[in-house]
């Protein structure tokens, strides 16, 4: 008979104290998990959705954009004039969210649409001038927001992050890992 665990208090967990709960509760009713790689992945995770969370909310939002609108707008000004296909690749959404999210881009008067010129089914986007100066604006505050996160780091420890997390991802090219290509 297994013994029931105390009740849990969790008026006392947090967004970040709740990584140490989770991985000491994981721990001992799965002994055979690796709670470091649990750590890391949690912690990774979290700081992630809480730095996304950080740039919409004072950032995307108050121009209007949700964080895949800004995220469709960077891939078109830095790669545009671009496929559609391909804007979904490089913003790791998936075509048909690139698509609704065009639609109102373009309704909003930034993002322009075409036929490409080498095949007539394939959409080619590009920024109007609108569109131009409200992701250069915004990327320029972006850009502020995450000095201030990166402040947190000297340039050694920002760079060795950097290669740490290049060296996480280039390891899933060792297992099969799942992503928007």
């Amino acid at each position: 008979m297994t013994q029931e665990p105390e009740p849990l208090d969790v008026d006392h967990l947090h967004f970040w104290s709740f990584i140490d709960h989770a991985v000491d509760r994981a721990s001992r009713e799965l002994p055979g998990i690796d709670p470091l790689a649990m750590r890391l992945v949690l912690t990774l995770h979290r700081a992630a959705n809480m730095l996304v969370y950080d740039l919409e909310s004072t950032v995307h939002r108050p121009r209007g954009w949700s964080w895949p609108g800004f995220r469709v707008l960077f891939a078109i000004w830095l790669s545009g004039p671009v496929e559609a296909k391909k804007v979904a690749e490089l913003s790791g959404m998936s075509r048909a969210a690139v698509s609704a999210l065009v639609n109102t881009l373009e309704r909003d008067g930034l993002v322009s649409k075409e036929r490409a010129a080498y095949d007539g089914r394939a959409v080619q986007l590009g920024l109007t001038e609108a569109g131009v100066h409200a992701i250069t604006t915004a990327f320029q505050a972006h850009n502020a927001r995450e000095q201030e996160w990166a402040g947190a780091l000297s340039e050694d420890e920002q760079q060795t992050l950097i290669e740490l997390l290049g060296k996480l991802t280039a390891h899933s090219a060792h297992f099969d890992v799942r992503h928007r290509t």
